[in-house]
């Protein structure tokens, strides 16, 4: 194998996980931040970001001397032959994703690039961002890639060590091969293409999946409409290859630091090309519905009327394994039932303590039992699996009402019922 010089720009959640499996695999990386604090605790191997296998990556890399912490692009780049960007590209004016990070760290290092380094897209970018890229760095001696990721909260380590694929893409080939052979140890299914397509590749997959996500919601409804079983619905649906099992649970409509950010970019991109993705549009207004349809669920099941109810609600977090609370569905329904009158109090195993700026619509606890206590009813919003094996008769004990709406058909229906509960599911 060959051992690359590899920087990385950005010490976030993707660039974190980039650099710590990098090193990993026995490249020599450098990961640059601007946040002082930030990588004073990384150098220390304190790890903030709630994903597991990372704090045991970066201990690893950090003692075996192949990943460093700096801070700034210029302490990462100067001797590198390759320059991954792993900087935000949040939801901008429009929809449109904001490349004012991407601008900035390019405009840091194309005086301090070494003649023949690859430059490597690895945020979602709109397509052209490579050919922008080449274009500021305004050099003839070094290249650009783009290498999306495809990277989930709460498996990210393993989705990064064992990969359905490797998709990097630039118009220069060599500088794509080069790119493609840091995996090489990982034996993965490697497309090499160019790199307006590979830029497509991470929004049509992230948009696909928003899709199958509305879909099976879509159809949760009806099936409440027809008194059939989305659960059974799904498990009939889901052995069909053409299809696959996985994104077809029901629940609170879909969230995250991608794709909600993702379908508006795609839909901005679309529009910009003059074409009118309707199946898009209809993916997100789907969404849009669905934390409605919850608001209904919920308010029926403690009477019709939402104020002065106290709420118990279960998950912050916009999925389970993760304490990414970045457009949260959780979050999103929680300022909904505060805006009808209702009092909230929420438990999530990963976030123990109010987040300032975020969760203030709810009273976070730390405590599942606290959540529960007076409560009118409980609302599961995240999937926790630990959330079955809860002493539901205990906390039955302590509450108000005697109602559970599960917005993820996570929970054993006789079970509830044993404990003395009323369950409502979505999609039953």
């Amino acid at each position: 194998m060959f051992v690359r010089r590899v920087a990385v720009v950005g010490a976030g959640y993707v660039g974190l996980t980039s650099a710590a499996c990098l090193a990993s695999l026995g490249h020599q990386v450098v990961c640059a931040d601007i946040d002082e604090k930030k990588v004073e605790q990384l150098r220390k191997a304190e790890v903030q970001i709630f994903e597991p296998g990372l704090p045991e990556l970066v201990q690893e890399g950090l003692a075996a001397g192949r990943l460093e912490f700096v801070v700034g692009v210029r302490n990462a780049v100067e001797d590198a032959e390759v320059v991954f960007l792993c900087v935000p590209t949040p939801m901008g004016e429009g929809g449109a994703a904001d490349l004012k990070a991407v601008e900035a760290a390019v405009a840091e290092m194309k005086d301090l690039l070494a003649p023949g380094a690859v430059v490597v897209n690895k945020s979602t970018v709109p397509v052209g961002t490579a050919a922008r890229v080449l274009e500021l760095l305004g050099r003839d001696d070094v290249f650009v890639a783009s290498n999306p990721e495809f990277l989930r909260e709460g498996s990210a380590v393993r989705d990064f060590m064992h990969p359905d694929r490797i998709v990097v893409g630039s118009d220069a080939q060599n500088a794509a091969e080069r790119v493609s052979a840091l995996y090489a140890r990982l034996g993965a299914p490697t497309v090499l293409m160019d790199a307006a397509s590979a830029e497509l590749v991470k929004y049509s997959a992230n948009c696909f999946l928003a899709m199958k996500l509305s879909y099976v919601n879509a159809m949760a409804e009806l099936c409440e409409r027809l008194g059939a079983d989305i659960a059974n619905v799904t498990e009939g649906m889901g052995f069909d290859q053409r299809i696959g099992q996985s994104f077809l649970q029901p629940g609170p409509g879909w969230g995250g630091s991608c794709l909600p950010k993702d379908t508006h970019a795609l839909l901005q991109i679309a529009e910009a090309a003059g074409h009118e993705f309707e199946l898009l549009s209809a993916t997100i207004n789907t969404n849009e519905k669905q934390s409605r349809l919850i608001i209904s669920k919920v308010a029926n099941a403690v009477g019709g009327d939402l104020r002065g109810k106290k709420l118990g609600l279960l998950g912050l977090a916009f999925k389970a394994g993760t304490n990414d609370l970045r457009d949260s569905p959780a979050l999103k329904i929680a300022g909904m039932l505060k805006a009808e009158g209702a009092e909230l109090v929420a438990y999530d195993p990963a976030i123990p303590q109010q987040v300032e700026g975020v969760t203030d619509d709810v009273t976070v606890v730390d405590d599942v039992q606290q959540a529960a206590k007076d409560a009118n009813a409980l609302v599961v919003l995240t999937e926790w699996p630990q959330f079955r094996s809860l002493d539901w008769a205990a906390l039955a004990g302590t509450m108000t009402g005697q109602v559970v709406v599960d917005t993820r058909n996570l929970l054993d229906v006789d079970v509830l019922t044993r404990a003395g509960l009323t369950s409502h599911g979505v999609g039953r």
